[in-house]
Parts: structure tokens; C-alpha cells; sequence
């Protein structure tokens, strides 16, 4: 499909329109619509809304980009991951269909997730979008359940625009008329815009600080909105940051009126977002090291990773880093520099947009970090342990070097 259609990101609806229409219009089939846009936490949001309603026993379609280890991780049916043989003859029945005609990769695979979601029952379907909102090929569904907007920062200024309110535009373009949206913590920019535009489609938004608020207190979290107050355990996704993830997940739970706002909190899983790895073959090259794996990768992720380290038992941290070209690398390590004891540079093995080593190196040393290159993250790694053997290990900077660590490390 690549090869076919080498173009990876164009950002327009019309592609995706004319094959979902030739395949039928699936997107009119769907379950429930909880559509999530945002810069960072749309993972994390969606996994506990998904925890908290699969703990009620209802059956939850969920779509989310990129994936890290396999392409199934996109989406997940009823619950399961989607499988092989049912990918293979959806992606065909795509390709088919869209003829000769230009398509991009996120398109094809969007349409191909959409006849999957029409055809499995599901009582709802959490979409995530890929990049952006106004024009994702996400935003297909007229009338949504729900939509959420978490936190929106600077990323992907080459397609979104260079300023907050630029981006919060297009972001809010999932607003749709009459349909709650429920916003997360934003800057007085950002949210100005997402309520400009509610107030001109008649959307009720639902925004932190305002409408609904979500704190800790004495080791316990707090949810509160009109309807009164939840005392419930802490997120186990680690992380101050998780709180406003578990507020607006809770708030979506109670505007639907269906699920278990315990289990939201206390059993979603979300890979690669501060996520300890206790097993495999890089822990076993390290024993005695903790080792921890995130993907955050522009100044807001920089400083909810820095936050998460700092709130963790004091222990020597050392990051191994790897970045792409197209990322604000200063911004994301400047937060970090607080909390590191050295950063080991490495290039994304795999990856045309891998920043080189040495330049990741060289904004370490700038951000005012000791930092060397490496060869790779076990070399990095088995380098960190020699030296302090009950050091923690950071993987940081990309998604896709998360990828790459999560199928190394099996």
C-alpha cells in the first residue's frame, strides 16, 4: 500500500469520502461514536473510557494511531485485537474498491477499520484521531455520542500551524452541532477557540476547571462535576498528567450514563506512556536496573515525563533518547534536564526522519544534560548498568523507537 501510494500524511476528506462511499458507507453503520482529538493524552483517555466500560460488560470498538509493534494494534474489535486473516481480506476489499485513485495509507486503513466496526456488533466505538480533527479521515461521522478534546500543545506545526489557536482550530473541527464535547486543561488560546466554535454549532462543552474538576487528595483522586463527587483510587497509568486523562474519561462515562468509573482508573493499559518493563531480553541484559519506556515526543510529553520522574522514589535516572527530525527536540529535553544524570543518544534503527545521534546528543548538551551516542538502546543500556548497576533507565523521545523497543524486548 505504501508503495502504491507512496504519499503518507494529506490532510483532506475527499479521498476518504469517495471509497467510503464506494464501499457502501460504512460510517453510517457504526455503534455510539466517542470521537477523541487532541495533542496529548488521547491514548490514555480513551483506554480508561474503554476500561470503565468493558468493566460494566459492554462491547467497546476502539481505533488508534500509530500502533508501536504491529499494525493490528489499531484496531481493536469488540474488544480483541483485530486479526490477520480478517485484516488482510478488509485491506483487499479496500484496495479493490478504491481502484486506480490516489489514497494515502491512513485513509485506506481508516476505511478498512470502518468496515470492520460496522460489521461486529459493539455498544460503542472509541475513535481516536490520526492528526489534527477538521481534516482527519476520522472525522467522517455526523453525529457523534460524545466528543473529547484533551490537552492541545505544539506538534505537527508543518500540517496544524505554528500557533495554539491555529491548532485548536483544527482540533475542534470534530465539534459537531448539538453533540457534548468534553474539553480537557487548556491555555486561555486554545480553549477560546474550541468555545467559539461549540457556541456557534450549539455544542454544551463540558471543560476542566469549569464544569468538572479532578485533583488528588491525601493519596486518593477526586472527580467532580454537577452531579456530585467521586472518591476513588489513583490512576494506575503512572503520572500526575493522568489525572485530567481520568477526569475527562470519568466525565464521558457520566455524560453516557453507562460504566465503571473505578475500573476506569484502576485497569487501563496503555503501552509506551511511562510503562515499566519488568520482563525481557533488554531487562534481562540489565538485571538490577528499572527499566521504564515512554513516547512522548514534544515539550508538553517532555514535561509530563519530567513530572512522573519527579514524583517517583529518588533513584539515579539516566534516559536513552531517540527522536525524529520533525520534532521540537529542545523543548522536549529542556524539562527532562532536571531529572537526568546523562542522556545516551541513539538513532531510530529503521526510520528515514531518525535525528542522528549525534544531534540528539548535542541538543542534550545544550538542554544542559552529560550526554553520549550510542550504538543502540541494549548497547546504551548494558553501557548504564556497567556503570550504575540500580540505575533507572528512561526510553524516551518517539513513538516509533518505542515500537522498535517493545518488539526487541518481545
Amino acid at each position: 500500500m505504501m508503495t502504491l501510494h507512496p504519499k503518507i500524511i494529506d490532510l483532506t476528506l475527499d479521498r476518504v469520502t469517495r471509497l467510503l462511499a464506494a464501499l457502501g458507507h460504512p460510517e453510517r453503520a457504526l455503534p455510539p461514536v466517542i470521537h477523541l482529538a487532541g495533542t496529548n493524552g488521547k491514548g490514555s483517555t480513551q483506554a480508561m473510557i474503554r476500561a470503565g466500560l468493558e468493566a460494566a460488560g459492554l462491547r467497546v470498538h476502539a481505533y488508534t494511531s500509530p500502533h508501536l509493534a504491529r499494525f493490528h494494534e489499531r484496531i481493536r474489535l469488540a474488544g480483541a485485537l483485530i486479526g490477520e486473516e480478517a485484516l488482510s481480506t478488509l485491506l483487499d476489499e479496500c484496495i479493490t474498491a478504491n481502484g486506480p485513485d490516489a489514497i494515502t495509507f491512513f485513509e485506506a486503513t481508516t476505511c478498512a477499520a470502518m468496515l470492520a466496526f460496522s460489521r461486529v456488533p459493539a455498544d460503542y466505538l472509541l475513535l481516536e484521531v490520526g492528526l489534527g480533527g477538521r481534516l482527519d479521515a476520522t472525522n467522517v461521522v455526523d453525529k457523534p455520542a460524545l466528543t473529547i478534546i484533551t490537552p492541545v500543545s505544539l506538534d505537527h506545526q508543518q500540517y496544524l500551524g505554528d500557533t495554539l489557536a491555529l491548532i485548536a482550530g483544527e482540533k475542534a473541527g470534530i465539534i459537531k452541532p448539538g453533540v457534548p464535547c468534553i474539553v480537557g486543561p487548556q491555555d486561555s488560546e486554545g480553549l477560546a477557540v474550541i468555545e467559539a466554535r461549540a457556541a456557534r454549532l450549539g455544542a454544551p462543552l463540558h471543560v476542566h476547571g469549569q464544569h468538572w474538576h479532578c485533583f488528588e487528595d491525601r493519596g486518593r483522586m477526586v472527580f467532580q462535576d454537577e452531579n456530585g463527587l467521586l472518591d476513588l483510587p489513583m490512576p494506575n497509568l503512572p503520572g500526575p498528567h493522568q489525572l485530567q486523562n481520568a477526569g475527562a474519561a470519568l466525565m464521558a462515562l457520566r455524560l453516557l450514563g453507562r460504566g465503571d468509573a473505578e475500573a476506569a482508573v484502576t485497569r487501563a493499559t496503555w503501552p509506551a506512556r511511562m510503562q515499566r518493563l519488568r520482563s525481557g531480553p533488554l531487562v534481562e541484559a540489565a538485571p538490577g536496573v528499572e527499566l521504564w519506556l515512554d513516547g512522548g515526543h514534544n515539550p508538553a510529553g517532555g514535561k509530563a515525563v519530567a513530572a512522573t520522574l519527579a514524583a517517583l522514589p529518588k533513584r539515579p535516572t539516566h534516559l536513552i533518547c531517540g527522536m525524529l527530525n520533525t520534532k521540537d527536540i529542545g523543548g522536549f529535553l529542556r524539562p527532562l534536564a532536571a531529572e537526568a544524570a546523562s542522556l545516551s543518544a541513539v538513532s531510530i534503527p529503521g526510520e528515514a526522519a531518525t535525528l542522528p545521534a549525534r544531534a540528539t546528543c548535542d541538543a542534550a548538551r545544550a538542554a544542559g544534560m552529560h550526554a553520549v551516542e550510542a550504538g543502540s538502546v541494549m548497547a546504551a543500556l548494558q553501557a548504564i548498568a556497567r556503570a550504575e548497576p540500580a540505575a533507572r533507565v528512561l526510553i524516551c523521545g518517539s513513538l516509533y523507537l518505542a515500537g522498535q523497543v517493545l518488539r526487541e524486548n518481545g
